[in-house]
């Protein structure tokens, strides 16, 4: 028979052949090296059976989905140990995530971290003993009966929740078989690199009325060294933690009298309002206008927009002169009603309508994260109204701007086009069109992106940027959606060359994401050592003796009157403890002053994380200071 490889190129084999067999007629080393495959687009475990015409793409630990087939795999395998070990225990579910995996589980008797040595060494002897890993399938009703056998009535609760018609999968390593859709590993004995690392309380279903159970966190690696480098990573940002950061520097704080609500401290407005100084910058130039909208707004816009129907869950509600209304999720349908506010020819468009709006979301406690996942947030929202011609230059200017920002702050990122999801809206010539305008738009940028499946909004398809921070973490933040359907829930019109009426194409984006979160990454990313255009604070001027102090204010107040921010540490403290305070609240200058230096009029100046760098004129000093500033320079 013949197979179709990811290159093209066809490969004959005997019929009935394996996906491990058409690694092998290959080559060795991919033979040995693969441990799952693609057919026809569908991940399955390397030994899936081949036929006449399948394309094939082999998968190896170098692929995010081999590591999650791997990972996959860890997890059943910490199954079969707490099996081992706690007998009476009861499997729930057991997913990759990011970097790991985790198991629910429901114990008879109480587990700890504690615990964890006795588990992970079943687990070392599970993997020696290199048990080949087996799948079959069963009916349901004989599925059922198997799972009942084992007493794991979660799994039975699963079997009885899936379609009628559903294939039912199970995998079998040894004595140990799991409900499972696959795909794993051929043999426990491929993995070389695990560690469980937390524990958890976890709901059955996430559903809060359900029994509590225990979920266990670990992680694995195809190599020890890559295993290793994660956990100086985690150890690295352990002390990036922007909520530890957050309080040191008095940037932010978070209360039990407003969970998931931050209070932005002086220097954290500071902090906030730089990073909106520089956005209104950049969108003037770039010919946005800014807009408000109000903050409630009623039932009737968001049946109209489809949030109630698609998002009420996580939208906060009241009642005003009788009437539903919400607190605005999105600031989208105020932007809408903005645009049908005056009329609109072709001439017009686009128009560039920014709106830094405050928006309010139902997070679940457990999720909420410092500034990270919070229940309100400034977006950094903007909404185009264009004409379809103008679509491909538009989103190439949104590009633009996401990577002059991004670039700006040091950020590497990679991008992801999002496509229809199942509980989406519109039509599908509408999907398609949108979908087609945003591959062209990076098409023609030469950007390269992987596709998300089904993760676009509801309203439309999206690009997302994932930036990379300085310790090798992604976050998503900028998003450019490509929407035709707002446009016709809400009627919007303009004129066109022809004199008759259209519709407009809209883009929502946004750059930042959440102003509030980006902070939390930008502290993170910079370990809360701010370049100076970006400090809080950026000159502390020291005085060694009560004879510099007056010197020492007046150097502060003429940083302050030329524009930078300073002040004087005039406290009856020895200048070790200055500095070194000054050095944990990261300061990025200090001025060091002393008979000397007023003799003088000079300055001694030690720059963050370098130590002095020698003397120099008040006036050279802030001149440096000023470049430093109006360049953004990051050191």
């Amino acid at each position: 028979m013949k197979i179709i490889l990811k290159n093209g190129d066809s490969l004959e084999l005997s019929a009935g052949a394996s996906c491990q067999e058409a690694a092998q007629a290959i080559s060795e080393g991919l033979a040995r090296a693969a441990v799952a495959a693609k057919v026809n687009g569908k991940l399955v475990d390397i030994r899936h059976t081949l036929c006449e015409g399948d394309s094939l793409e082999l998968v190896t630990l170098k692929d995010k989905e081999g590591l999650e087939v791997y990972r996959h795999t860890c997890a059943h395998v910490l199954a079969q140990a707490l099996k081992t070990v706690y007998p009476t225990c009861k499997l729930a579910i057991g997913p990759t995530i990011d970097n790991g995996f985790y198991y629910d589980v429901d114990f008879k008797t109480p587990i700890t971290m504690e615990d964890f040595a006795k588990v992970e060494a079943e687990m070392k002897k599970i993997i020696k003993s290199n048990l080949p890993i087996e799948r079959f399938t069963l009916p349901r009703e004989d599925a059922i009966a198997l799972m009942s056998k084992y007493h794991e009535n979660y799994k039975v609760e699963l079997i009885r929740d899936l379609p009628e018609g559903e294939e039912i999968s199970f995998y079998k390593q040894g004595a140990f078989t799991d409900l499972c859709r696959g795909p794993h590993l051929p043999s426990t004995g491929k993995i070389k690199a695990f560690k469980l690392i937390s524990i958890a309380g976890a709901y059955w279903r996430g559903d809060e009325k359900k029994k509590m159970l225990t979920r266990i966190y670990g992680t694995a690696f195809a190599k020890k060294e890559e295993m290793d480098a994660y956990f100086e990573m985690l150890e690295e940002a352990k002390k990036r933690d922007h909520t530890k950061l957050g309080k040191e520097m008095k940037l932010f704080a978070l209360t039990n009298e407003g969970r998931g609500f931050p209070f932005f401290l002086p220097n954290g407005m500071v902090l906030k309002n730089i990073l909106i100084d520089y956005w209104r910058q950049i969108h003037r130039r770039e010919k946005y206008v800014e807009v408000q909208t109000p903050v409630i707004l009623t039932r009737s816009l968001w049946e109209t927009s489809g949030h109630w129907d698609h998002y009420k869950e996580n939208m906060y509600t009241t009642k005003i002169d009788g009437e539903d209304c919400a607190i605005k999720p999105m600031n989208c349908p105020g932007g809408l009603l903005v645009y049908k506010m005056s009329p609109h020819s072709y001439k017009d468009l686009p128009i560039r309508m920014g709106e830094l709006g405050l928006v309010h979301r139902h997070e679940k406690s457990g999720q909420l994260h410092g500034l990270m996942r919070v229940r309100c947030f400034t977006q950094d929202d903007a909404h185009i109204f264009m004409l379809p011609e103008q679509i491909t230059a538009e989103i190439k200017g949104v590009v633009r701007i996401i990577n002059e920002v991004y670039t700006l702050f040091g950020f590497k990122y990679h991008v992801e086009l999002s496509t229809r999801p199942e509980n989406s809206m519109g039509s599908d010539e509408d999907w398609e069109a949108a979908t087609s305008a945003l591959r062209a738009a990076l098409d023609d940028l030469k950007l390269p992106y992987v596709v998300n499946e089904g993760d676009g909004a509801f309203y439309g398809p999206k690009i997302d940027f994932h930036l990379e921070d300085s310790i090798g973490r992604t976050w998503q933040c900028g998003t450019i959606q490509l929407d035709f359907q707002l446009p016709q829930r809400f009627e919007l019109e303009y004129v066109g060359e022809d004199g008759q009426k259209h519709r407009p194409i809209m883009i929502h984006r946004v750059v930042f994401g959440s102003i509030e979160r980006f902070i939390g990454i930008l502290i993170e990313h910079f370990a809360g050592k701010f370049p100076v255009w970006l400090a809080p604070e950026q000159v502390r001027v020291l005085p060694i003796t009560d004879r510099a102090a007056e010197y020492a204010q007046a150097l502060a107040d003429f940083m302050n009157e030329s524009g930078l921010r300073a002040s004087a540490d005039l406290r009856k403290e020895k200048l070790g403890r200055k500095i070194l305070d000054a050095e944990m609240e990261k300061v990025p200058y200090k001025l060091v002053v002393g008979d000397k230096e007023v003799e003088e009029g000079t300055v001694s100046v030690r720059r963050r994380g370098e130590g002095d760098i020698g003397a120099m004129t008040k006036e050279a000093f802030l001149s440096m200071l000023q470049e430093e500033d109006k360049t953004k320079k990051i050191f």
